[in-house]
């Protein structure tokens, strides 16, 4: 079963920049369209980005112009996908995870992001 495996986050100050990875344990369809979730202390998973196979792009409101996803999945490389998060708010602060937009595949245990001075 394709596992999906986040890292990058950490504590950072407002303004900071983080660039969090994801990476496939196997090759996946490169059709899936991928995105990127966070879910914030009681509150629900929500997606922040996604990227189709063309390499279209939607963002949630709050991180436009702050976030970019994006994707490597050439040849047959395994799926990475990748969100640089620059300006960061305290608001962010949240556990990250991606998955296709369908969530396909179970949830990784994400990695934190931590946004406060």
């Amino acid at each position: 079963q394709v596992q999906l495996v986040e890292s990058g986050g950490g504590l950072v100050q407002p303004g900071g920049s983080l660039r969090l990875s994801c990476v496939a344990s196997e090759i996946i369809n490169k059709l899936y369209t991928m995105a990127w979730y966070r879910q914030a202390p009681g509150k629900q998973r929500e997606p922040v980005a996604t990227i189709n196979v063309n390499g279209d792009q939607w963002y949630k409101d709050s991180a436009l112009g702050r976030f970019t996803i994006s994707r490597d999945d050439a040849g047959n490389a395994k799926l990475a996908v990748y969100l640089q998060m620059n300006n960061l708010r305290p608001e962010d602060t949240a556990f990250y995870y991606c998955n296709t937009r369908s969530v396909n595949f179970p949830w990784g245990q994400g990695t934190q992001v931590t946004v406060s001075s």
